[in-house]
């Protein structure tokens, strides 16, 4: 009924413009969604794809003993790029089953996870995961960590536009090579290395599984293998990951049923670690010299370094230059080297026990005064660079062993090195070509025939000797053990020589050293060429010192 103006109730009029105004209510909602589509649309299009941070990029320089075994690396990032195709199959489902079951077939970004970032960053709350193998590759190698609204927005464009201009392959191989597995690695090649001691291209997948389920929480799983508690709690997560693998279909039951939890690399290192850092030292060295480029851009290019030292021998000898003799105030320094003859491969080179508090390497740089040492060679015609060395009054080690290694050549001397072959991405950049040539005419004193025996002398005379060395070769081994003594000096972080302690005898523990090494060679048929090829005949025994001497 109309009021007494003859207008309509006000229910019946909002009953009439209800549905104009649903209509133009449903209009307005509709123009927002076309605005934010076509928003959406031009920062599609303006937002590029930017190249990964230079410190995600970064590669080290890894170095490997004459077998492949790891010796260490240098460089920025403990981080070796390698190609999707060396990359076992199985680790890849291994990575896909633990991080993005859908990886393969979704848009690259995940609404859900997206969402509840937002609602976090929005609420304060702890960050979100749950990202696509895409968006974790973004955030990790293309952006930065910043947790903002924006940034979301943004990785999620770049996810979706990486997703449509790059292949899936091409994804996962960055998102393998950048990702981190803890222990200081990133990428899959370092991982490989630091937890199992392998190339990716070895991973067991036992191995695969393990490490795709480090990526979780990285920093708690890189002590499996030391901590009980992080141990069964990664198996756990292993489990789940091969059982999701299995699901899927990317591995048979059968596979499954076998797979076996696999044993890890002892962490943190132990103190071995810090005596190759000698050997890194010195190959480093020779690395950047052979390829013409300083040692700074040898340790960020990513090189593979291999080197000839032998690991296994290396690591005896460690334990063999232990307990040398002590007095107090006098510091008592072992040098050891191994060369082959008619080579130059240094095989073993000890340069000091603990790099961290001494980084001078005796081995190449102490100074061993030679007096007696060098008596076989009397009466011998020698040419350069030995004629140099002969003339020295205090030859290092690596002299003393490559003239020992030039009389067990019948004269042919080859020049000491360390490096075999270089590679980079799986191309050869360098490779070690050693040549002889005669430097010796005649033949070492009669009265002091050394082949098959070890020579023993020192500097000082009796109880002030100040140096000694035990020295000696056969056709496969050139040895010297070298020890110096010192102690502070009158300024501070100056040093002088000083006598060695007489008690036990540093003559009998040069000598025990030295045999103990060729012991060892001989059982383990030790002695390789620098291509890591075996030599099947046993090295001889070795014989009593025929000359002890020391130099008045």
């Amino acid at each position: 009924m109309a009021d007494d103006r003859g207008r309509a109730p006000l229910r019946t009029r909002l009953r009439r413009t209800r549905t104009r105004r649903l209509r133009r209510l449903c209009y307005a909602f509709l123009a927002l969604i076309a605005v934010l589509c076509a928003a959406a649309v031009v920062a599609y299009h303006l937002t590029p794809i930017p190249q990964p941070h230079p410190e995600t990029v970064a590669q080290s320089t890894v170095f490997l003993d004459a077998d492949g075994a790891y010796l260490g690396r240098r460089g920025p990032a403990d981080r070796q790029d390698v190609p999707l195709s060396a990359v076992p199959r199985h680790v890849q489902d291994a990575v896909i089953a633990a991080e993005n079951r859908s990886f393969r077939t979704d848009s690259g970004v995940s609404p859900r996870a997206v969402a509840r970032a937002a609602l976090a960053t929005l609420t304060g709350g702890a960050p979100q995961g749950g990202s696509t193998i895409t968006q974790q590759y973004v955030k990790n190698a293309l952006l930065t960590p910043e947790h903002s609204l924006s940034r979301k927005a943004r990785e999620a464009l770049i996810a979706i536009k990486l997703d449509r201009t790059r292949g899936k392959d091409e994804i996962l191989q960055g998102y393998l090579n950048t990702v981190y597995f803890g222990r200081g690695a990133a990428g899959i090649q370092s991982a490989a290395r630091n937890y199992f001691g392998v190339d990716a291209k070895n991973l067991t997948l036992a191995q695969g599984a393990a490490l795709a389920s480090i990526i979780n929480i990285p920093s708690y799983y890189e002590k499996a293998g030391s901590d009980p508690k992080v141990t069964a709690k990664l198996k756990r997560r292993w489990e789940w990951v091969l059982d999701a693998m299995a699901a899927s279909g990317s591995i048979t039951k059968k596979l499954r049923a076998q797979a076996r939890f696999p044993a890890f690399r002892f962490y943190p290192p132990g103190r071995t670690d810090g005596q190759r850092q000698y050997l890194i030292d010195v190959a480093a060295k020779e690395a950047a010299d052979r390829l013409g480029i300083t040692e700074d851009q040898l340790a960020s290019g990513g090189y593979s370094v291999r080197t000839t030292f032998d690991l296994a021998l290396q690591d005896i000898t460690a334990q063999l230059v232990e307990n040398p003799p002590t007095r107090k105030g006098v510091r008592v320094h072992t040098a050891v080297v191994g060369m082959l003859p008619g080579d130059g491969a240094v095989r073993l080179l000890y340069g000091g026990s603990d790099y961290a508090r001494r980084p001078f390497n005796d081995a190449v740089s102490g100074a061993v005064e030679a007096g007696t040492a060098l008596e076989p060679f009397s009466g011998m015609k020698a040419a350069e660079p030995l004629r140099t060395l002969l003339k020295s009054a205090a030859p290092t080690p690596v002299s003393l062993a490559s003239a020992y290694a030039t009389l067990a050549a019948d004269g042919r001397y080859a020049a000491p090195y360390t490096v075999a072959l270089i590679t980079r991405a799986g191309r050869t950049v360098y490779q070690a070509r050693p040549s002889a040539r005669r430097v010796l005419d005649g033949h070492a004193d009669p009265a002091n025939p050394p082949t098959g025996d070890f020579f023993t002398g020192g500097a000082g005379g009796g109880t002030t000797r100040r140096t000694l060395w035990t020295t000696g070769y056969d056709g496969r081994l050139a040895l010297t053990v070298a020890l110096f003594a010192d102690r502070t000096g009158g300024r501070n972080g100056t040093t002088v020589p000083a006598q060695l302690p007489n008690q036990p005898s540093p003559a009998d523990f040069t000598q025990s050293v030295a045999d103990g090494i060729r012991g060892a060679a001989t059982k383990d048929n030790i002695e390789r060429d620098p291509k890591g090829s075996t030599e099947q005949t046993p090295l001889p025994p070795v014989a009593p010192p025929a000359v002890q001497s020391s130099r008045r």
